[in-house]
């Protein structure tokens, strides 16, 4: 009976544990704001090649 009782205690402790479901969400925000950075930087990269291209080009 003490077993039992002891298995449920440790099974119960690992189901209301929450920080692997904590550390998952961290690594899905992380993968997120990485994507929106990797777009941003491409969409103003091209902007910003375009822009010095256009001053180089007056430049001389």
């Amino acid at each position: 009976m003490f077993a039992y009782v002891q298995l449920q205690a440790w099974i119960q402790s690992r189901i209301e544990d929450e920080r692997g479901a904590s550390l998952v969400e961290y690594a899905l925000l992380l993968a997120l704001l990485a994507m929106v950075c990797i777009a941003a930087v491409t969409a103003l990269g091209e902007t910003t090649s375009a822009s010095f291209s256009e001053a180089v080009s007056e430049l001389g």
